[in-house]
């Protein structure tokens, strides 16, 4: 049998179950499919683009030099999937599970109907701890483990390739986008020499140098776009990590590398959250929150935030600096989202679109959950209003980021704050505290809570395990515990 292995947000050769199921067949071939609802979907930018063309470039010549030509095409997947069968017949179409947005799951329930309709066998293989079809989140965590602690796939050492021409793929240029914003250095080799230096040692700031933008884009691991367009494994991720814990003799080192793991565990909470329930993309977690922001959006003020002229200076610096670089540390996006759901009064869903555009490492899943846990409309997480003064005064407290990107701040050209904030945090307060207050809201919680919250599962800190008769009654606790691992 022939078999078509589809790469959509796996961009890697390690680790990679379809690849590896690949060389079983007759014969073989890659496809990778730039897809026209991508480009015009609003969470895209040129820069996603020309990250995954880059990542591409160097698994081409991975998978060349093991005899498995890969393809690039355009078109909408169904057409793509449907030409190339006419062109080579294969019979088994082989993909990792993707958690996306809207548009992907649309496009794999029509990829789904055609494979049925073609007698296309359709195998997905998971990638990470993300659990398909899953009825509640009793026993989730002990799945992640059980899934990130299994042995990485082993990969062939060669295909019997298709004998199919592979012309040049196409370009930003050629698809009619523009240039994309300065790219860090894409491919699995970036992102395995990214990991190595982390763990060897550039790690061990991690906990103190996270929160704040002047130290966090050397301090963090800086692995998110990768994890994002799948060009390491989490499953490598999570196990280098618990290997250096626990080898290193470095204390320092492996206390800063357990914050990292902890991490790592709740990317795949968050993007669980979208796989359960789609449509938290575009409405509210809590549906009591209907209504409060949607008629109130102000555009004028929505335009200076994303244009970082609020005339608060550490929202300012930030969003400059997310708009050049394509990244910001998770502290500094929580207190851009922070600023437009409570200090401007700005609905989720618009700030999310323009943020989405902005991260390189726009991850759906974990993007939209965590857009409307800064903005309160969960209905379940407490409410995190930061104030930009404190974040300024606690992590640029000499105003070195500022000045580096708001050079006009302390002149008169720099704008004045664009809304009263004493003024504009007690209304906001007032609102959702009185919404939360009602019995509607309270009893949608306990729903919200039993789909979605974070539970304890009896599992091992990383680098340790628990003795067994805490784990036995940590396994026995309640789902309604609200921290998910220790």
């Amino acid at each position: 049998m022939s078999a078509l292995v589809w790469l959509k947000r796996d961009l890697r050769w390690r680790d990679h179950a379809p690849l590896a199921t690949a060389a079983l067949h007759e014969q073989a071939l890659a496809l990778y499919i730039v897809e026209p609802e991508w480009l015009a979907s609003p969470g895209f930018d040129p820069q996603h683009l020309a990250f995954a063309l880059a990542c591409l470039a160097e698994l081409r010549a991975t998978l060349a030099a093991r005899g498995l030509p890969l393809l690039v095409r355009v078109g909408p997947a169904v057409d793509v999937l449907a030409q190339l069968r006419r062109e080579y017949p294969y019979r088994h179409l082989l993909s990792h599970e993707e958690t996306g947005e809207g548009w992907s799951y649309a496009r794999d329930r029509a990829v789904a109907a055609w494979c049925r309709a073609q007698g296309v066998l359709w195998t997905e293989s998971p990638q990470t701890g993300v659990v398909r079809r899953l009825r509640d989140r009793k026993g989730w965590a002990a799945r992640w483990h059980a899934r990130m602690d299994a042995p990485e796939v082993a990969m062939p050492e060669g295909f019997a390739g298709a004998r199919v021409d592979t012309p040049d793929g196409p370009t930003l240029a050629s698809l009619g986008l523009p240039p994309a914003r300065p790219l860090p250095a894409a491919g699995e080799r970036a992102a395995l020499d990214l990991l190595d230096g982390f763990l060897a040692g550039r790690g061990r700031v991690y906990r103190r140098a996270l929160s704040s933008p002047l130290s966090a884009a050397e301090g963090c691991s800086r692995l998110s776009p990768h994890l994002a367009f799948g060009t390491v494994s989490m499953r490598h991720v999570h196990q280098a990590t618990e290997a250096t814990i626990a080898n290193t003799p470095d204390r320092t080192l492996a206390h800063a590398l357990r914050g990292f793991a902890g991490r790592l565990r709740w990317h795949c909470h968050f993007m669980q959250k979208l796989e359960d329930e789609p449509a938290i993309e575009h409405r509210n977690f809590a549906r009591v929150c209907d209504g409060l922001r949607e008629d109130a959006f102000d555009r004028e003020r929505f335009e200076a935030w994303c244009e970082g002229r609020t005339g608060f200076p550490m929202v300012d610096a930030c969003m400059r600096s997310l708009r050049a670089t394509g990244w910001l540390n998770f502290r500094m996006r929580a207190m851009l989202v922070s600023f437009a759901a409570y200090h401007l009064w700005l609905h989720w869903r618009e700030p999310g679109l323009f943020l989405a555009r902005q991260f390189l490492d726009y991850e759906p899943g974990i993007h939209w959950s965590q857009m409307q846990m800064q903005s309160g409309t969960t209905g379940i997480n407490t409410l995190r209003i930061y104030s930009p003064t404190k974040q300024a005064m606690d992590h640029d407290p000499e105003g070195v980021f500022i000045r580096r990107w708001v050079p006009e701040f302390g002149t008169p050209a720099y704008p004045r704050p664009i809304v009263d904030e004493r003024a504009a945090l007690r209304l906001a307060r007032e609102r959702l505290y009185a919404l939360r207050a009602t019995p509607e809201a309270r009893a949608e919680a306990d729903a919200v809570q039993q789909r979605h919250g974070s539970r304890k599962a009896g599992l091992p800190p990383s680098g340790a395990r628990a003795p067994r008769t805490r784990r036995r009654a940590e396994a026995e606790a309640s789902p309604l515990q609200q921290e998910l691992f220790r």
